[in-house]
């Protein structure tokens, strides 16, 4: 691990319901380092996901501080933050999100349509992409034809396959029975120390947190440690 590469400061973060404001996150202040491996646990509805989804700019924080491999992500216009996306996250979610008219390959290439690579080009890093996850045998394989530990190797190869910084998980093993969930962490591990990919994982099985170099906890929407 080496420079500073996720700083979260004074983050504030509420919803509107009417003329009602619910606070989610209060003060969160964070910093993470390039190549880290960070857990971050609490109970339902403690602002887990939102945290993630401020990271992946997806949602925008209501006050403070976001900063990633150096950029403001709050202030980027839609049109740059969903660049800046594409070029920097890798998001792997819970449910696995897959299309299911789509094969493994087609479904991992996704995100490189929206590049100016060349077919070749896309090939070879999709090919690249479901070897590191061991399913170069099953590209032509749709999700129905696939184990849940299948659909989420899949998943994990379409969010590494643009080469992104930073992998952001949500409850990556939450979906899965224990062997399939030990295989997830084990490659999970695998990207961080041998890509160096720095890793955000949301959380509830103390199992998969061990996996990680550090844990944090979030509680009502304030950051412990």
């Amino acid at each position: 691990m080496s420079d500073t590469f996720v700083e979260v400061n004074k983050v504030y973060k509420s919803y509107w319901r009417d003329s009602i404001e619910i606070p989610v996150l209060h003060d969160i202040n964070l910093n993470i380092a390039e190549g880290e491996f960070m857990a971050l646990m609490g109970p339902s509805g403690s602002g887990k996901t939102t945290l993630l989804n401020l990271l992946a700019g997806i949602d925008r924080p209501s006050s403070g501080d976001l900063l990633v491999a150096g950029e403001q992500v709050g202030g980027l216009s839609e049109h740059d933050l969903a660049r800046w996306r594409s070029r920097n996250i890798g998001f792997v979610f819970q449910f696995y999100n897959l299309m299911p008219v789509l094969n493994a390959f087609e479904n991992v290439e996704l995100p490189l349509l929206l590049t100016k690579l060349n077919k070749k080009e896309r090939r070879k890093q999709v090919e690249a992409a479901l070897s590191i996850v061991g399913l170069a045998d099953r590209m032509k394989h749709y999700p129905n034809q696939l184990s849940g530990g299948q659909e989420q190797r899949v998943a994990i190869a379409r969010a590494i396959v643009t080469d992104p910084n930073l992998i952001l998980a949500d409850e990556p093993t939450g979906d899965l029975d224990k062997q399939s969930a030990e295989d997830i962490m084990e490659l999970l591990s695998r990207l961080n120390s041998e890509f160096n990919k720095t890793i955000i994982m949301v959380t509830h099985d103390p199992r998969a947190a061990e996996k990680a170099r550090r844990t944090r906890h979030l509680d009502k929407g304030e950051l412990t440690s």
